[in-house]
């Protein structure tokens, strides 16, 4: 995640700088009259499980290595429940219209600082898949043959799957 360099208040440049009630260093403005302190807190995003006619949809991001698929996911906007920011994020990048089925759980994604908010949801049967530009690709697997992997979502899959008897070894995504 990038540093930022400049106070988003006054401009002045961020020194790091423990507080006196605080464990650990933070940025803090240099500016004494400002004091404005970053915080870094994790930025909330959702992620689907989507089920579609009993096999799990998984895409590929424009950006990512051709051999990576993974889960849809999306950031919460302002006065929007996760509830319904993931099913507008499989809308948007899928064009699939869905139903919440179950909260998977919550996981952190420190390489990215975010938590990552987890549901199963369930699409509309037999309704064809129209991604949005942000994805290059999509396929379909069966949960059975679904492999979690070890970083960010792939917690989400690994419980996913656990929950319905399916121990499936965990893959390793390199940087």
């Amino acid at each position: 995640m990038p540093t930022f360099k400049f106070c988003p208040v006054c401009a002045s440049p961020f020194g790091l700088r423990q507080l006196p009630t605080e464990d650990r260093q933070r940025l803090v403005c240099s500016n004494a009259s400002c004091g404005y302190v970053h915080y870094d807190n994790p930025t909330p995003v959702v992620a689907a499980i989507v089920e579609q006619d009993g096999m799990v949809v998984l895409a590929r991001n424009q950006r990512w290595p051709t051999h990576w698929y993974g889960l849809i996911t999306g950031f919460l906007e302002k006065k929007e429940t996760p509830e319904e920011a993931v099913l507008r994020e499989v809308q948007e990048e899928l064009g699939l219209t869905a139903e919440l089925v179950s909260l998977v759980g919550l996981y952190t994604f420190d390489w990215m600082n975010q938590l990552i908010i987890a549901y199963h949801v369930r699409a509309e049967a037999g309704a064809p898949i129209t991604l949005n530009e942000e994805l290059a690709d999509y396929k379909y697997i069966t949960p059975q043959d679904l492999q979690p992997w070890d970083s960010g979502t792939g917690h989400a899959v690994r419980d996913w799957l656990a929950a319905r008897g399916i121990v499936n070894e965990t893959i390793s995504l390199k940087r």
